[in-house]
């Protein structure tokens, strides 16, 4: 027992500083904000802390819901556990959006880079062969110079990619956060109801054995009576 209040305070305190830095952390539209990532280690970071804080909303939001039971107001208990489970997974879903475009971007980067180096060494290693072996000399033309292509996306569009994804996952997340809601109170309504049908079955069921006490009752009441005298003829 003592360790459940433990965990379901240590819960308690988790989610309301969860919402607090949910609170903090939404833009003008609502959206949580999430810093950038710059290095690989970072994003992995982020991701395992992600996997961590998930785990632990979730085994909080068990621990409050065994929780709301117990209280005489289940359903708002339960909507203020689950609305608070909410905002700590959207925060995390945007984190975790973050750190994996980031992870993808880096990789394509380094791929990228890689392959301009190994391009520049073979390069190179043909400048080096070709100025070893003298040979008449050819003027190019500026006309014959072909334009160098770009390694790929500069550091300006891959931020802006970022932040388009970043964007784009946050309005899904706050787009589906109505539909939820609605599911959850409609599973909510249907449990509630299934709770008074089974209350008035109890009912009927109670109502009946009685009138039927009742009855046996009376009739063994009139079983035992004395039969009415006979008058004179």
């Amino acid at each position: 027992m003592a360790r459940m209040k433990f965990i379901m305070a240590l819960g308690g305190a988790l989610l309301l500083s969860a919402c607090a830095t949910q609170n903090r952390a939404l833009d003008e539209v609502g959206q949580p904000q999430v810093p950038a990532t710059l290095t690989m280690a970072e994003a992995d970071a982020k991701l395992a802390q992600v996997s961590s804080e998930r785990e632990a909303a979730e085994s909080t939001y068990a621990a409050r819901e065994l929780e709301c039971y117990d209280k005489f107001f289940v359903n708002n208990c339960l909507d203020k556990a689950k609305e608070a489970r909410r905002l700590i997974l959207v925060r995390l879903r945007a984190v975790e959006a973050e750190a994996s475009h980031f992870k993808r971007a880096e990789s394509v980067r380094l791929r990228d880079l890689d392959l301009a180096r190994t391009q520049q060494d073979a390069s190179d290693e043909l400048a080096e062969r070709t100025a070893a072996t003298p040979k008449t000399m050819k003027v190019v033309t500026p006309d014959a110079v072909k334009p160098v292509k770009p390694a790929g996306p500069t550091l300006a569009e891959r931020e802006a990619a970022h932040a388009a994804a970043v964007r784009q996952q946050a309005a899904q997340d706050a787009a589906e956060a109505p539909r939820r809601a609605a599911r959850e109170t409609n599973l909510a309504r249907k449990q509630a109801e299934a709770v008074k049908r089974q209350q008035r079955v109890a009912n009927r069921l109670a109502e009946r054995e009685k009138n039927a006490a009742a009855k046996a009752a009376k009739a063994a009441a009139a079983a035992k009576a004395p039969p009415p005298p006979i008058g004179d003829n």
